[in-house]
């Protein structure tokens, strides 16, 4: 028998190591829901609503590389929108499986429901558009090329795709063989040998260099290559706050987080002051750069990234990331030099009957952390507080610093811990993002999920509270939940659970949280506008954060 279009597209999903697809079922979607639930090697992963399951393939795809989401036409895919650009500004290969009209529908322009009513079905996959790195809309006739063209830039270019499937097309058996074959970008050889030259001209002439470690290294699986060209250069190497743990922090080299002129000056000295910057795959953005206060001369300044190599002012195009670290790891010369030492952020300070502060909570979540923990940190002063905490071997930090959605951790902690149920999955979230997503913590309970849980609850969006000029602005207030009866309320009757105001009740609770066995849930509560020194920093930086550029 003829191979139909779900067939193949859920063969080639399972060909590229996609066995769990996140998402809402709907009557568009009902043959792609199908086919993934009833297929032995695939399990659907039902979520709360759209943008959960976009959140949640997105925290997925950062521990295994890509994910899945399924949603149904119209309102389901609008829906999920917000969490698949995320995943675009990440660098996250996330296939969006979408439901819609059949093509007879279409064609006579049926008005149908998840319609504008207008007859034109269109509208949405061209919404999508700007945050995919490529769409389809699947026939019996382009299946075989479409998919293939989708599935090849979604890996060589780490960004989301888009394929939707007509109702009457699913079961549709296919005309022929593979009618396409797109391949993978590779590197120009000429163009690779001159930037691997350029870089060494460079940075053998220059008295000293620093690597900043970028996001970009993980995101394409290129850690070890990174680890072994820092090896046998011996070079130090410094993250900023998107890129934290893209290589390990108890790497001897490793110096501490650059951020500009806002936070750690012993770092922005050195890494300042060094005669060449190895950019690794690091973003310039707002957050990343202190609010724009890094300031590293471009002609000092080499940068890798994915498709492309920037040595001072010269472009080296279609040159691979892998290829250049790869290079760069055979002919460079050793080069070690003596940087600051990573630290981390102390001693808690505080009596045990004394209420939650800043200087208490962050070094004590610092202590908290274990070897190989997978940390979700949610945008807001709760990931600012622990951007400078050291991470133990393995660990990693995930941080959504650049789309910044309020309300991304929580989902998409579900999504991490879904990919590595062996590791322990730590969320930590503000209240005002978490009353969001807060539903998606059932999810935990139904998958028999055992994360750590923690809401920092200090009465609104402090956050906003330290950016806008009246920190009482009523639109910074939230309603008042009680925040530690919410897994109960979601199911997950089991969970410890806690709510506590001071420095003992919280070790209380922490000890608890380990001993337990079960999935835990600490509300931890601090004064209103209780903030660590990134966040309080960052208020008093309104002037080059919002500056217009020069």
């Amino acid at each position: 028998m003829q191979q139909t279009v779900i067939e193949l597209l859920i063969a080639r999903l399972k060909e590229i190591g996609i066995t769990d697809v996140f998402g809402v079922p709907g009557d568009f979607a009902f043959a792609l829901n199908d086919a993934i639930d009833n297929d032995p090697d695939m399990r659907w992963i039902g979520c709360t609503n759209e943008l959960n399951a976009a959140y949640a393939a997105d925290g997925y795809a950062r521990i295994k590389g890509r994910a899945a989401l399924c949603t149904t036409y119209g309102v389901g895919e609008l829906s999920a929108l917000c969490g698949v650009a995320g995943s675009y500004t990440e660098h996250l290969p996330v296939f969006h499986l979408v439901g819609m009209p059949s093509i007879s529908t279409q064609q006579s322009r049926r008005i149908v429901h998840h319609t504008l009513g207008d007859g034109l079905f269109d509208a949405f996959s061209t919404m999508t558009k700007p945050v995919v790195c490529a769409s389809a809309i699947l026939t019996a006739e382009n299946a075989a090329c479409q998919i293939e063209r989708c599935i090849e830039a979604a890996i060589a270019r780490n960004r989301p795709v888009y394929m939707a499937l007509p109702q009457d097309q699913a079961d549709k058996p296919l005309p022929g063989q593979y009618v396409c074959a797109p391949e993978a970008p590779v590197s120009n050889p000429p163009v690779l040998a001159a930037a691997i030259e350029a870089i060494v001209e460079k940075i053998t002439a220059a008295g000293s260099t620093v690597v900043l470690a970028g996001y970009l290294i993980a995101r394409l699986g290129l850690r070890s290559a990174a680890h072994e060209l820092l090896t046998r250069t011996g070079l130090p190497y410094a993250t900023m706050f998107m890129d934290k743990t893209a290589l390990d922090e108890t790497h001897p080299s490793y110096i501490g987080l650059y951020d500009g002129r806002i936070m750690n000056p012993e770092v922005r000295d050195f890494v300042e002051g060094c005669d060449c910057v190895l950019n690794l795959g690091a973003q310039w953005s707002d957050f990343n750069t202190g609010a724009f206060t890094a300031h590293i001369d471009p002609s000092r300044m080499i940068a890798v990234m994915q498709h492309e190599v920037r040595v001072g002012h010269a472009v080296f195009a279609h040159v691979e990331m892998r290829d250049v670290l790869a290079g760069l790891a055979r002919v460079l010369p050793h080069k070690p030099a003596s940087g600051p030492r990573a630290k981390g952020l102390g001693q808690p300070k505080g009596a045990p009957g004394d209420p939650i502060t800043p200087d208490y909570l962050y070094p004590r979540w610092e202590q908290f952390l274990r070897p190989g923990d997978v940390v979700m940190a949610e945008t807001g002063t709760v990931s600012m507080g622990l951007g400078f905490a050291l991470m133990p071997q393995g660990a990693e930090f995930f941080n959504q610093t650049l789309w910044g959605a309020i309300g991304w951790a929580t989902p998409a902690s579900f999504g991490a811990a879904l990919a590595a149920p062996e590791r322990r999955t730590l969320l930590f979230t503000g209240e005002g993002s978490h009353q969001m997503t807060a539903q998606e913590l059932g999810q935990f309970g139904m998958h028999g999920l055992k994360p750590i849980v923690f809401c920092l609850n200090n009465d609104g969006y402090l956050i906003e509270r330290l950016l806008c000029k009246n920190p009482l602005s009523s639109y910074n207030d939230l309603a008042p939940w009680n925040y530690a009866q919410l897994p109960a309320a979601f199911g997950l009757t089991d969970w410890y659970c806690a709510k506590v105001t001071t420095n003992a009740e919280l070790e209380q609770a922490l000890a608890k949280a380990e001993t337990c066995g079960t999935g835990a849930y600490i509300e931890v509560v601090m004064d209103r506008m209780a903030a660590s020194p990134l966040a309080q920093k960052l208020g008093e930086s309104i002037k080059t954060l919002y500056a217009s550029a020069k």
